[in-house]
């Protein structure tokens, strides 16, 4: 007997899906992204070019110097690993994206205009290099005016529209989860209809920048310990975005603050942080007789605290468990699947809960 297929069309038709999993490879991880992914991924999504205010990719830093995703996106070492994603049957997407609050918000002043201008050129683009899906990572994290977020949602509509008229694929657009609750930019109604794909950015809910140690992407706390957390954005967004569209993010990374307490929540010391991926993690406790290491039980996400001559450190990150965790909200919430940011960042460990997920499938409710 034949294996049956759950991602073929004719069970697509009846609801019943395969989820996706987006690995995004932003082009400064290029040589230490070395690991074979085709067990854990559907796709991989190349980070990426920069979007100009006039909606073009920007090709060249100054007139001696190229745009380094450009030159990234061109060069052998990307090519060589699209070609074993091919190999694979993975589906390769191009992201463009900006996060100048500045230019974005010169983009989207003639918005029609720019997302032309944008599809006309990232189109031969794609198809001479074979992507089957461009993302749209325009970010914001300030108050919006309506006609700003009216003006944006006609961009990422007409960026869609122009994708599809010259078939070029589908359109993944990244939504950061403060857009749920509050007016920011992007709209989550609007954007969950046009995109074929939604990334919810559920991470960095503390950040380098953040006055306490934390977890970066907790799972619980909200309303009791925190103002937000990973499950109520879920909540929220499928609320609004049909809940097959949704790909849940999740960080490869971790953060490490130094404290002058070894209390879990302390304060951290002004321009002591820095970002952790799991990999350094993981040759930290190979090594590290003073570690503590625990799984905060609300949040779903280990921590690492020890001590050295003159403060503590505390690592929030991700590990094995606290990805197991995740996927199973994925699955409670029947979502489309998951992003992880970013490859290269990863453990030998904590993507293996991915094998049998991406085996899972999903039947309408």
């Amino acid at each position: 007997m034949l294996p049956i297929r759950f991602d073929h069309p004719i069970l697509r038709s009846f609801g019943i899906r395969k989820p996706q999993v987006v690995g995004f490879l932003p082009y400064w991880l290029m040589d230490k992204a070395d690991a074979d992914y085709s067990s854990y991924l559907t796709t991989l999504t190349y980070f990426g070019l920069a979007v100009d205010v006039d909606g073009k990719p920007i090709y060249l830093t100054n007139p001696q110097e190229e745009e380094p995703g450009w030159t990234t996106l061109k060069g052998d070492r990307f090519t060589a690993k699209r070609e074993e994603a091919k190999k694979h049957n993975l589906k390769t997407s191009l992201l463009v994206h900006s996060a100048d609050e500045d230019k974005v918000s010169e983009l989207i002043q003639n918005p029609e205009i720019a997302a032309h201008a944008l599809v006309s050129e990232v189109a031969p683009i794609m198809q001479s290099r074979g992507f089957t899906d461009l993302n749209l990572d325009i970010e914001s994290f300030l108050p919006a005016s309506d006609s700003a977020r009216a003006n944006y949602t006609l961009f990422a509509r007409t960026v869609a529209e122009d994708v599809r008229k010259s078939k070029l694929g589908t359109v993944t657009i990244e939504i950061p989860p403060i857009a749920l609750v509050k007016k920011f930019l992007i709209d989550p109604f609007a954007i969950g209809a046009i995109a074929d794909y939604v990334v919810l950015m559920t991470y960095d809910y503390h950040y380098s920048g953040s006055f306490l140690a934390g977890p970066v992407a907790p799972i619980g706390g909200a309303g009791d310990v925190r103002e937000f957390d990973v499950e109520t954005a879920i909540a929220e967004a499928v609320r609004v975005i049909p809940k097959e569209k949704i790909l849940l993010g999740i960080p490869l990374y971790g953060y490490q603050w130094e404290t002058l307490q070894e209390t879990l929540g302390a304060a951290t010391i002004p321009g002591g942080a820095s970002t952790a991926s799991l990999r350094r993690v993981a040759e930290l406790l190979k090594d590290c007789p003073t570690c503590k290491t625990a799984m905060d039980p609300v949040a779903g996400e280990p921590v690492t605290v020890f001590e050295t001559d003159d403060y503590f450190n505390h690592i929030y990150y991700e590990n094995e468990a606290s990805m197991k965790e995740k996927i199973k909200l994925a699955q409670k919430y029947q979502l489309g699947g998951i992003a992880l940011w970013a490859l290269g960042y990863e453990d030998a460990a904590t993507l293996v809960p991915l094998v049998a997920y991406k085996r899972f499938f999903l039947l309408p409710r």
